[in-house]
């Protein structure tokens, strides 16, 4: 059940107000910054930064690489279209409820957000999708023993407007993502800086087993990550386009064998020792580095996404 009311919003809505010029009140499109990824924000003129700490019903990011704040300001050339940008985002594994992990959406359409641009990190299922691939995503993966048998949706309709049984087909615009691939034609990105996927979403904080890899993998996944999902829910059930850009940030560890430690017993009280192999893992930081590496490009395609809507 959501823990947000109209009082909540009002709130909110009467703050930013009484913040933001009047040039900026009424954003026309939304960014939500994935992990190392708030420098999307950095391009923005006229910026007004604005702590969550100072809105109702806003949480606290408390995973590296997000900050808590949005920021308003113009992008792209002339006068600009006025856009807010979520730097950093709210997870469910940090113990927010789904409700405050998709509050934010809900206040960016009713500040008149009509498209919405997501990134994230994720790793990548797909062996053909490099670390530093920009994933546009076309379809997700929810399975519930991995997401907690979680949905955003769940509860009383947040308004009488919105319907009880949300529609997914249609989920990923197709407007939006034929904007992508032609921001990267302009920005002269090589073929493979962009690909299409599929979006599995798990409700972390841990990374993947191998099992679990390759389930995903063989369910039809092409990226994975922690987050994501219910905003798009939320932004859907709200009006709005929606946009996903996957950073794939690391690969998600698959090996083809398992290592055999029975195999490596025999062989050592046979006197043929086997060399040990260290396993792979993956770590936030490693993470974060791929996002600040590829910032520029993941800030020039959203840029030119934002001057094609215009």
């Amino acid at each position: 059940m959501s823990s947000t009311t109209p009082d909540t919003f009002s709130s909110t809505l009467d703050v930013l107000n009484s913040i933001l010029p009047a040039h900026l009140r009424k954003p026309r499109v939304g960014i939500v910054c994935g992990s190392g990824l708030s420098t999307l924000a950095s391009t923005l003129r006229d910026a007004v930064q604005v702590p969550y700490s100072a809105l109702a019903g806003f949480g606290k990011s408390t995973v590296p690489g997000h900050k808590s704040a949005l920021a308003f300001g113009l992008l792209g050339p002339g006068a600009g279209v006025p856009v807010v940008a979520m730097m950093g985002r709210f997870h469910a594994y940090e113990g927010h409820s789904l409700s405050t992990v998709t509050y934010p959406i809900r206040v960016l359409a009713k500040l008149g957000v009509q498209n919405i641009i997501i990134t994230n990190a994720a790793g990548a299922l797909n062996p053909n999708f490099a670390v530093g691939t920009i994933t546009v995503i076309h379809d997700h993966l929810a399975i519930p023993n991995m997401t907690g048998g979680m949905n955003a949706l769940f509860g009383p309709l947040s308004s009488p407007d919105h319907p009880r049984f949300l529609p997914l087909s249609d989920a990923y615009s197709a407007k939006l993502r034929r904007l992508a691939f032609l921001a990267a034609h302009d920005l002269a990105l090589p073929d493979a800086a962009l690909a299409e996927g599929t979006y599995a979403w798990v409700s972390g904080p841990t990374y993947e087993t191998p099992a679990e890899g390759r389930f995903l993998r063989a369910a039809g996944a092409d990226v994975v990550g922690m987050s994501t999902v219910p905003e798009v829910l939320a932004a859907r059930e709200e009006g709005m386009e929606v946009l996903v850009l996957s950073l794939v940030t690391n690969a998600v560890v698959i090996p083809e064998a398992y290592r055999s430690i029975k195999e490596e017993v025999k062989a050592e009280l046979a006197g043929r020792p086997v060399a040990q192999v260290q396993a792979a893992t993956v770590s936030h930081d490693e993470v974060l580095a791929v996002g600040r590496e590829k910032a520029e490009v993941m800030k020039g395609v959203v840029a030119r996404i934002i001057e094609l809507l215009d």
